[in-house]
């Protein structure tokens, strides 16, 4: 059943939470409510600008410099144990490669809006591989308005355009090319999964430049920054997009220090519906560990 929302969007309703795998179709999916904290932990530290800089790709390091400190697993162990009856799922990576750290629930969640992001690679694949173009007509709109305005404005219109023009079989092949499972008509994924398509996206292994640049750019200054962007340091870059449906509230990030990127995914599903506060909360305490962790200041 599907519920009107303000801005002409529609979320999908449900019963409460159960620990098993939920078929929602993906038609329901308008936000993210997060369960699930993917954190990507190598950490690179490299020289550079203090401040969040511009949204062009940063120069990705041959290997990690750092791993995070050993505190990471008992500062998260005791977010994940005040959480409660939530239902959360954290990992974390470095750009350059590494180690994938994950805690808490390692199972999928649904992704709600944070899946808008292989649908953006995937389409711009096809521009890459000339099946597509940005300047063709979708809905009103060109290609190009679309894939700017699912990923900044969360725009299901545009998402559900834009998945008819990839078509779903060839989202689902298109996100196993890259390691991933994922079948948009269930809009199922782990944490880590998750984090792994920001990896790659961030390290250049998904799209050229031009595109990779217009993807990361759409992630920025977005209709909702209350979840990663609110935890964060104002010194560190952060390019992410957030999904809340129900009772679940999620984001998932590239936060970018000195030079050093790692992905951050936080997926969190609250036992019944009601007041996020709790989740948005959650969702801040863990950015902030993760920055505290890997982006030590005076480093």
């Amino acid at each position: 059943m599907m519920q009107g929302r303000p801005g002409g969007h529609a979320i999908a309703r449900r019963g409460p939470s159960t620990r098993v795998r939920r078929r929602r179709t993906l038609w329901g999916a308008t936000a993210l409510t997060l369960a699930t904290v993917a954190v990507l932990v190598p950490l690179i530290r490299a020289s550079g600008d203090d401040g969040p800089g511009v949204s062009e790709p940063v120069a990705v390091p041959t290997a990690p410099v750092a791993a995070a400190p050993p505190s990471l697993d008992q500062d998260m162990a005791a977010i994940l144990d005040e959480a409660g009856e939530y239902r959360v799922g954290v990992a974390l990576a470095d750009v350059s490669g590494g180690v994938t750290r994950t805690f808490g629930d390692r199972d999928p969640f649904f992704a709600a809006s944070t899946a808008k992001i292989i649908t953006a690679a995937a389409y711009y694949h096809r521009v890459e591989t000339g099946e597509a173009r940005l300047d063709e007509p979708l809905g009103d709109y060109d290609a190009a308005f679309q894939l700017h305005a699912m990923v900044n404005t969360s725009s299901n219109d545009a998402w559900l355009l834009l998945m008819d023009a990839v078509g779903h079989s060839e989202l689902t092949a298109y996100a196993s090319s890259l390691g991933v499972e994922y079948d948009p008509e269930e809009n199922l994924l782990t944490a880590a999964d998750m984090a792994l398509v920001l990896r790659r996206l961030s390290a250049g292994e998904l799209l050229d430049e031009e595109h990779t640049t217009e993807l990361l750019g759409s992630m920025q200054d977005t209709n909702e920054e209350d979840l990663i962007p609110a935890g964060s340091r104002p010194d560190v870059l952060v390019q992410h997009k957030y999904g809340q449906v129900a009772g679940e509230l999620h984001d998932a990030a590239l936060l970018t220090y000195r030079g050093s990127t790692v992905a951050l995914v936080v997926y969190t599903e609250a036992p019944e519906e009601g007041s996020t506060s709790e989740q948005t909360e959650l969702i801040r305490a863990v950015t902030r560990t993760a920055e505290a962790a890997l982006f030590p200041t005076g480093s």
